[in-house]
């Protein structure tokens, strides 16, 4: 058996490399990740709605896990007439904390209507994505069409109230009522105001604890007439005009403020009119 001997230098050599290989390795190992600084996406919004042109979008990074702090980042964009819309929001990678959880939150607003997310929208930490972010706004109803859709719920239980028939003559036109009591109060009345050749119309007025809370009402020629025009008013309660639409030829506009005066000066008339006086 041949023993093979090495020369020193050879050994100190080959001891080196292996220590020059091992420390490029572990400085390769420890190479910090690139710190993300900017967060990028799409909005889209959900069905066939199309905002207008007095729209606003308002989009921020926020670190959910500290309340009330200030976003990261934000950007306003009005108006954002298209959908769908790209954004990148760009921050100081200093103020993002590791461990906490961050969300893109979007909101749109145009006019009475909101647009938001109906899930939320987590980023850059915790393996979430910096990029591809996908935000998609739902319409929200505007606080007239929950008032219209509480008074069309409030129609629909009329069967249940106690029902008083009425009518009145007066000098150029004829009116005709029911009333819907319940609790002893008057919730709802249902008119027709005949004017002859003047017109005719058909008015559903819904009360709140004896005050005015939505009129719908029907402008026609005749009784058997279709509606020439439909107005809607209607108030939350702290008295605000919500519900304001004037229907024409299937197209719907925003109604006056005066209009909506006078229809509801039209419900406690005929509120008045009906109880003699008592307003229930």
């Amino acid at each position: 058996m041949r023993t093979m001997i090495w020369p020193l230098a050879a050994v100190v050599s080959l001891a080196l490399a292996g220590c020059n290989s091992s420390g490029s390795s572990s400085q390769q190992a420890a190479a910090p990740a690139p710190v993300a600084h900017s967060v990028s996406g799409t909005v889209t919004i959900r069905g066939n709605d199309q905002p207008s042109a007095n729209d606003k979008l308002t989009i921020s990074l926020v670190d959910v896990s500290q309340q009330g702090a200030a976003p990261l980042a934000t950007k306003t964009i009005a108006p954002a007439t298209t959908f769908p819309l790209s954004f990148e929001l760009d921050f100081s990678p200093s103020d993002v904390v590791a461990h906490d959880l961050y969300v893109v939150k979007a909101e749109l607003v145009d006019g009475d209507r909101k647009y938001e997310m109906p899930l939320q929208a987590p980023v850059l930490t915790k393996n979430n994505p910096t990029t591809n972010v996908s935000i998609q706004l739902v319409p929200q109803q505007t606080p007239g069409e929950k008032e219209l859709a509480a008074f069309k719920s409030v129609q629909e239980q009329l069967g249940a109230m106690q029902i008083r028939n009425g009518t009145k003559l007066e000098k150029d036109v004829s009116y005709a009522w029911q009333v819907f009591r319940q609790n002893d109060q008057v919730q709802f009345i249902r008119a027709r105001a005949d004017r002859g050749k003047k017109g005719f119309t058909n008015t559903d007025f819904a009360f709140k604890a004896g005050k005015p809370w939505v009129v719908v009402q029907q402008q026609k020629t005749d009784q058997n007439a279709k509606p020439t025009s439909i107005e809607r008013a209607g108030w939350a309660d702290d008295g605000t005009l919500v519900l304001k639409q004037d229907v024409v030829g299937g197209k719907v506009s925003p109604l006056s403020a005066d209009e909506a005066s006078s229809l509801k000066q039209q419900a406690l008339d005929m509120l008045k009119m009906v109880t003699g006086g008592k307003g229930k």
